[in-house]
């Protein structure tokens, strides 16, 4: 029996490998919105006298492409945040397991006081996902360390919270894989839109230097609308970057509450029974 505990305390690895891969997704993206930038929004049809870079655009579009270089990259920045975004709420979905997380986790929490660990164990199997594989890990230790008799009560406890911490961390990096990217994207939207925006305004004061005297107002309003145009995008990104990060920061936190709050319940249920 001793050597079936010991296996049960050895710490599982992870064979989550799910999610997007982050560089070769974020090359697709740049070059998507590349094309996207120069062969749509730079299309001669968006220009009068189809002059992609002399003439006046028509429409939306060939003002976005007045931006400037800058402009496709803020674009890829759009891409990232949904591409990833959705992949994030599909993988924290997953993690979630079938049916409703809460419902799950008060079923656990009743069956573990009441000290019917195999009904729990089924419910897991049953739930399945991120919740049920912490919940699991814990309720089989909790099973194995019932019948060691070569601990005490404190170290047995000891050993249940530690194999709870160790499950919750190897299903962590799952839980956040690539959400890095898009706090980052959050980050330095802005900056790379300034970037953009300095840009417009030296080709601006260029203008106003050209003229000798009288500036070329056609030039001095291109330069300006380039820099504006870079600011909105950048702010644009910016602002839904931040919005995508916190809901899914905040999807993470509370299925890490659960977990925990579970892992609590199976504590106090075996320090209780035994």
């Amino acid at each position: 029996m001793e050597m079936e505990t010991n296996e049960t305390f050895q710490p599982r690895k992870s064979t989550k490998k799910g999610g997007l891969n982050a560089p070769i997704t974020i090359i697709i993206l740049i070059g998507v919105a590349m094309a996207v930038f120069y062969g749509l929004f730079g299309s001669p049809s968006n220009f009068e006298g189809g002059d992609s870079y002399a003439g006046h655009p028509k429409n939306f579009m060939g003002i976005i492409f007045k931006g400037g270089v800058i402009i496709p990259f803020l674009m890829s920045f759009f891409l990232m945040v949904i591409v990833f975004g959705i992949d994030r709420f599909i993988a924290l979905g997953k993690a979630s397991g079938k049916g409703n997380t809460t419902k799950f986790v008060d079923d656990i929490r009743d069956l573990v006081s009441r000290n019917q660990i195999n009904e729990a164990l089924e419910l897991c199997d049953q739930q399945k996902g991120s919740v049920g594989n912490v919940v699991r890990e814990g309720l089989t230790t909790y099973k194995a360390l019932a019948n060691d008799s070569s601990m005490n009560k404190e170290q047995k406890l000891i050993e249940l919270n530690k194999t709870l911490e160790e499950a919750m961390t190897l299903e962590m990096p799952a839980l956040e894989k690539n959400t890095s990217i898009i706090s980052t994207i959050a980050s330095i939207g802005t900056l790379i839109a300034l970037m953009g925006t300095v840009i417009g305004m030296i080709k601006a004061f260029f203008a106003l230097g050209e003229g000798g005297g009288t500036p070329d107002a056609a030039k001095l309003s291109v330069g300006i609308a380039e820099a504006l145009i870079n600011t909105g995008m950048g702010i644009g990104a910016s602002a839904i970057a931040i919005i995508v990060y916190n809901m899914i920061t905040n999807k993470i936190d509370d299925l890490t509450f659960k977990i925990d709050e579970v892992g609590m319940s199976i504590q106090q249920s075996f320090a209780a029974h035994h």
